[in-house]
């Protein structure tokens, strides 16, 4: 059984590790200690529990699998995928020993749920467009691509449809 919840402070090592997961490298990734902590990746964890931070963890059989995230960044420092000082930038990973298993889409599904009760627009993230699986994950669930950001595609997801002025 999978179960999804909100991320515990003592589980911060899972959801680096799982920051560190999220990290499309696919030949001579550096270690864990060392890639999170260049400026342009540390970011991503630092401080983690500020305003607009939010964290879900999967559970497969009570086993940590994964986890989902977001975290707004400004233009002084955006992220990857940064879109505007209003739409948090999401992350995800599965741990490799649970891949498959429909997890990602899962966390996905409830964390595009839970920014739009918590009262965002629109959610964006930042991908390789050589790793063609989360792509299609990303676009099944509404993402469409927004612009190129290094090597990265960035991806934008409308969460609450802007309405068109009515004519009279």
């Amino acid at each position: 059984m999978i179960t999804v919840r909100p991320l515990e402070p003592q589980e911060f090592d899972f959801f680096t590790d799982m920051h560190y997961e999220s990290i499309h490298i696919p030949k001579g990734k550096p270690p864990k200690h060392e890639l999170l902590n260049e400026p342009h990746l540390k970011k991503y964890h630092e401080d983690w529990g500020r305003k607009g931070d939010r964290a879900i963890v999967a559970l497969k059989d009570d086993q940590l699998a994964g986890a989902a995230w977001y975290r707004v960044f400004d233009e002084a420092n955006p992220g990857y995928g940064y879109v505007d000082n209003e739409t948090p930038e999401l992350g995800i990973a599965i741990h490799p020993n649970f891949r498959g298993m429909g997890i990602g889409r899962l966390l996905m599904k409830e964390l595009i749920q839970q920014a739009a009760r918590d009262g965002y627009h629109s959610l964006s993230l930042s991908v390789d467009p050589q790793n063609a699986p989360a792509v299609e994950l990303y676009q099944k669930l509404g993402f469409i691509y927004f612009g190129i950001s290094g090597t990265s595609w960035t991806m934008k997801h409308e969460l609450i449809p802007k309405t068109k002025p009515t004519s009279s």
